[in-house]
């Protein structure tokens, strides 16, 4: 599989507030798609190596690299959703007109939870971040948030980690990992996905080893560290019914600790 190498930076000590977003750096954004321009005035929670909420910034902001360098670090989270009964996993590819990481493929969503929104600013049992990946499955992949409900998700662990995507842009995110089992109704939202599909693990590791195909690199180390075997613990779990759930993997991590990964 292919393995992902970190690009090192020295990090500054990031401001704590809004109040200093003035001396971070910023961009015009009229060159790229409107509608992804639009959605980069969303505000993402500003996070400490801790993930204690410290503030808040547009997207904008927090994904440039010139401010990821001075330590600016978001919270976000890494949807995977299986089918219950052969466990495939749903994955996407990111569409043309994504701002970050254009074309790649990815896990079923990845996005941030937003301080725009009270509920997902609860951390009590990863409301907040449940509550965000419910929502933008329906906003990416068209998913009826009454297939995704809240309390299935099942959180596994968070991770740190930071990815260049192209020089100007990147991620450096406290990233919570979240498994669902459903059933779901894909409409693709096509200024968000090109493509999706269902792998089992022999399928995606042969998309791995296919030089054709990008991956994002959070998906790369998720999968080079974690995916793989807590995907066998998932297929041994299977229920007396035949299907897969994922909450039968409570437990089976611990997620108390913010896992480092820069």
């Amino acid at each position: 599989m292919a393995s992902v190498t970190n690009a090192s930076y020295a990090q500054e000590p990031v401001a704590s507030s809004t109040a200093h977003q003035g001396k971070l750096a910023s961009i015009d954004l009229s060159e790229y798609d409107p509608e992804q321009s639009k959605l980069m005035d969303e505000r993402c929670i500003v996070v400490d190596e801790n993930d204690v909420a410290i503030g808040a910034l547009d997207k904008k902001t927090c994904h440039l690299m010139d401010n990821i360098r001075k330590g600016l670090l978001h919270r976000a989270f890494s949807a995977f959703v299986f089918r219950p009964e052969d466990g495939k996993l749903l994955l996407q590819q990111r569409a043309t007109e994504k701002i970050t990481f254009p074309d790649m493929w990815t896990n079923t969503c990845c996005s941030h939870p937003l301080d725009d929104f009270e509920e997902e600013k609860i951390e009590k049992d990863q409301l907040g971040v449940r509550v965000a990946a419910s929502r933008k499955l329906e906003h990416e992949l068209g998913i009826p948030k009454e297939q995704t409900p809240v309390d299935k998700f099942q959180y596994l662990t968070r991770i740190h980690y930071l990815a260049p995507s192209d020089g100007l842009w990147g991620e450096h995110e406290v990233d919570y990992i979240l498994f669902l089992t459903a059933n779901v109704t894909v409409t693709p939202n096509l200024n968000e996905i090109r493509d999706h599909k269902y792998v089992d693990k022999q399928e995606l590791i042969a998309m791995f080893e296919d030089s054709a195909n990008s991956f994002t690199p959070w998906f790369k180390l998720i999968a080079r560290d974690f995916l793989f075997g807590w995907w066998d613990e998932l297929l041994k779990r299977k229920g007396t019914n035949g299907l897969l759930d994922a909450q039968s993997l409570k437990g089976f991590v611990d997620g108390s600790k913010v896992v480092k990964m820069v």
